[in-house]
């Protein structure tokens, strides 16, 4: 499962509509807290995003790539935070929130979550997560992984009472 905070989802979201009709790309930082004698209870726990340049200059619109000097950066960043890299993040310009040929030939840190968000029309629409399973390149796949996302009491107490409102 990944455990994200609802302010850091709306913020990968939101930096997927900045770079719209361009992919955005990014790193998610936190923690992989294993489940108790359940590997598929695992959560990749995101305490911080931290946004990337996609340095794709052939085709921006439908693909990225994070330079590899700016994720050593990112993961000494991490490191001295106390936290590792729990997975990435990047959108889709009007095409669907799923993982592509191209996506998983370039997945490569395995136990990380990767982040699809679906841009249609410069709006962010789905969000789907991805969990890379497998002990290498030849055995690696995919698999749908749930979103939490943690909302701040204070957030969740105005949408209820608005729903309340609007009924």
């Amino acid at each position: 499962m990944l455990r994200i905070e609802y302010a850091d989802y709306e913020a990968l979201r939101a930096h997927g509509e900045e770079t719209y009709p361009n992919e955005c790309c990014g790193v998610l930082l936190g923690k992989n807290i294993a489940g108790e004698g359940d590997a598929s209870a695992a959560i990749n726990h995101v305490q911080q995003i931290v946004r990337a340049g996609n340095t794709r200059t052939d085709s921006a619109h439908n693909r990225y790539n994070i330079a590899p000097q700016e994720l050593v950066k990112i993961q000494r960043q991490a490191r001295g935070l106390g936290l590792d890299i729990v997975g990435f993040y990047h959108s889709h310009p009007d095409h669907p929130a799923q993982w592509s040929t191209t996506d998983f030939a370039e997945a490569h840190w395995l136990g990380c979550s990767y982040v699809i968000t679906s841009i249609e029309q410069g709006k962010a629409a789905t969000t789907n997560s991805f969990l890379l399973r497998g002990t290498g390149e030849d055995d690696k796949k995919f698999e749908d992984e749930p979103i939490q996302i943690d909302i701040p009491a204070n957030l969740a107490a105005t949408t209820a009472q608005n729903q309340k409102g609007s009924a």
